[in-house]
């Protein structure tokens, strides 16, 4: 039996595993990066081990040191989470070697699948081994580890290098190996996946399908179980095919094994994750079950049922992150004050006060609604995600509503595409008119602005603000009477420091209130900024100036690229690695590159000057 279970792995993920060890009186041992240091999985813990460093390279991709980690705290099993060192059977070895129990499949089965192109060839299925003009669209892929990280799609041949190049980089820094392969890219598919659990004495478990196509960049956003619309013969085969993929390794524990479904309702077998997947909890719901329990128990040499438990009812999660959709879906650090979504199950690594860094993904927490009925489930995971307090760094919340909400997601009608079609739509700001007014009133009431009254009608009081992340600005205007603030077209019903009631056309509405600081403020579901009375005219750039989106390195600079050269709009200038994911800077229009201040390896925080791009003018 496990008494004591170290998770080589961090974040949510850790602190998933910790909840159910808890549950069964397992005790936890955390391992953790410098940076983590003070991260919820290592305060949940019962020990924790100091990984030296902070990148993934030097910590949590360090088989050696988790292992010693493991020995050191007098754990006697290993669970590896997802991404890091997951599906790396040279780790489980480790693990088993040094007589610990490895909560994850054989390493020979992690060998058979770990590899993508093995695991095709395995499958019957061939990677193309060279790219004509006929074979276009294609998709690059990493051999190992997943998440999107190293994949990018090519629709023209002379991208296709620069493309390998870029997708090596990423899959080298993701999960230590640049391998990558490519494949065709079918348009319109659906991504469709069968979560699998399966024994040491041969029983294999086909737990339903999943739909994970809501993605952007290639990484998974919104997923459901059951897939909806797949007929009982598709279902049928993809349940057939999963568990040969599992028979044919000898697959042992938690698994998922991950198709491309046409349009013409064909299956193209994609890969097979040999590990627990990030969407899960989904399944769980669907079948009231615990798979890390199970996990546990099948490492512990236990016998599952013949027979999985039926289904009951439709469940969808929605991945909630640290990044701006409209703005190149760039990551966002800073400190998360606030994380409170109500109603439904929360997975999470993080807690009120904890900080987002940029070594990381930038996944918060996952969101699972579970409800009789998929329009059911979809609208309470909307309506709770629409309630939700979120005040910190920019996020897809309102991203996340909007698609739960789309017609084309709602009527099962979507595929992979589905954010290239609808992006602008669903990131087109939608500040509430109000809130700028409703956090003027607050911020007055809680200076004592109201006091005293006037017998004249006294002079507006004005307050600006920006929204986030739009940047568009708006002013509140009020005035002090003797009855309290007067607004034009609207009758202040209260205000206090944290909730101002409005009528406004007869309907009289709330307003909850949270300030962070002198100038950051949350109105229900609107982030906004105070503006200063008098604006800093010091913090003008000059024009074509190109600013840091985030914190992290320049990896590279594009080839021919020099102060003094000519730059098409669009053209690729450098690239920026923070949080496991490469971000391409462009050119913002043609012109003269007159100053280039970033270098490969240089550590830019969020605002650098980059580059200045000077825009040509016609004569």
């Amino acid at each position: 039996m496990i008494a004591s279970l170290l998770v080589a792995n961090r974040g949510e993920i850790a602190c998933r595993v910790f909840r159910t060890c808890r549950e069964l009186g397992i005790a936890t041992v955390a391992v953790h990066s410098d940076a983590d240091a003070g991260a919820l999985h290592v305060r949940e813990a019962d020990a924790a081990v100091r990984l030296p460093g902070s990148a993934p390279a030097e910590t949590y991709l360090r088989g050696d040191l988790i292992v010693k980690a493991a020995q050191d705290a007098g754990a006697d099993a290993v669970h590896p989470g997802y991404g890091f060192l997951s599906e790396n059977a040279d780790f489980a070895r480790a693990v088993t070697d040094a007589g610990l129990t490895w909560i994850g499949p054989p390493p020979e089965a992690i060998e058979a699948m770990a590899s993508k192109t093995r695991a095709k060839q395995l499958m019957g299925v061939e990677p193309l081994s060279e790219v004509t003009e006929a074979d276009l669209p294609v998709l690059v892929k990493a051999a190992a580890g997943g998440g999107g990280r190293g994949m990018r799609v090519v629709r023209e041949l002379a991208e296709l290098e620069r493309e390998l190049e870029a997708a090596r980089a990423e899959a080298a820094s993701a999960f230590g190996d640049g391998e990558v392969f490519v494949e065709p890219y079918v348009e319109g598919g659906r991504h469709v996946e069968v979560q699998l659990l399966a024994d040491a004495h041969g029983t294999v478990w086909p737990l339903g399908t999943r739909d994970c196509s809501l993605q952007r960049r290639h990484q998974k956003v919104i997923e459901e179980a059951p897939a909806p619309g797949l007929d009982d013969a598709l279902t049928r085969e993809l349940y057939e095919q999963a568990v040969r993929a599992a028979r044919a390794t000898g697959y042992v524990g938690a698994g998922t094994v991950e198709f491309l479904v046409g349009r013409d309702g064909r299956a193209q077998f994609l890969e097979m994750n040999t590990r627990l997947q990030v969407e899960h909890p989904v399944t769980e719901a669907v079948f009231g079950l615990d798979l890390v329990a199970l996990q546990l128990r099948v490492a512990e040499g236990a016998a599952l049922d013949p027979e999985p438990p039926a289904p009951r009812g439709h469940a969808v999660e929605a991945r909630l992150y640290a990044e701006d959709p409209a703005g190149g879906w760039a990551p966002q650090t800073g400190t998360l004050h606030r994380l409170h979504v109500p109603g439904v199950r929360l997975d999470t690594g993080c807690a009120d006060g904890d900080g987002i860094g940029v070594h990381y993904d930038p996944m918060l927490a996952k969101a699972v609604a579970h409800a009789p009925t998929r329009a059911e489930a979809l609208r309470r995971l909307a309506g709770a995600l629409e309630r939700a307090e979120v005040h910190g760094p920019v996020t897809n919340r309102d991203f996340l509503v909007r698609s739960l909400r789309h017609p084309e997601f709602v009527a099962a009608r979507m595929d992979t595409g589905f954010y290239e079609r609808h992006l602008d739509e669903l990131t087109a700001p939608e500040p509430d008119p109000y809130a700028p007014l409703a956090a003027a009133l607050a911020d007055a009431h809680g200076r004592s602005r109201f006091g005293g009254f006037r017998n004249l009608r006294s002079q507006d009081q004005v307050k600006r603000y920006r929204t986030e992340p739009d940047g568009a600005e708006h002013e509140a205007r009020y005035r002090h009477t003797r009855t309290g603030p007067e607004v034009d077209g609207v009758r202040v019903i209260s205000v206090s420091p944290r909730l101002v009631v409005l009528e406004v056309g007869g309907v009289r509405r709330q307003f909850r209130v949270t300030r962070y600081g002198d100038d950051r403020v949350y109105v229900n579901g609107t982030t906004l900024t105070a503006l200063p009375r008098f604006p800093d005219a010091a913090a003008d750039r000059a024009p074509g100036s190109l600013l840091a989106p985030m914190p992290g390195t320049v990896v590279r600079i594009a080839d021919g690229i020099a102060e003094g050269g000519a730059v098409q709009a669009g053209q690729p200038l450098l690239w920026l690695e923070a949080m496991k994911m490469e971000h391409r800077v462009t050119a913002p229009a043609s012109g003269t590159l007159t100053a280039l201040h970033a270098a490969p390896g240089r550590q830019v925080e969020v605002g650098a000057l980059l580059a200045v791009v000077q825009e040509e003018t016609e004569s």
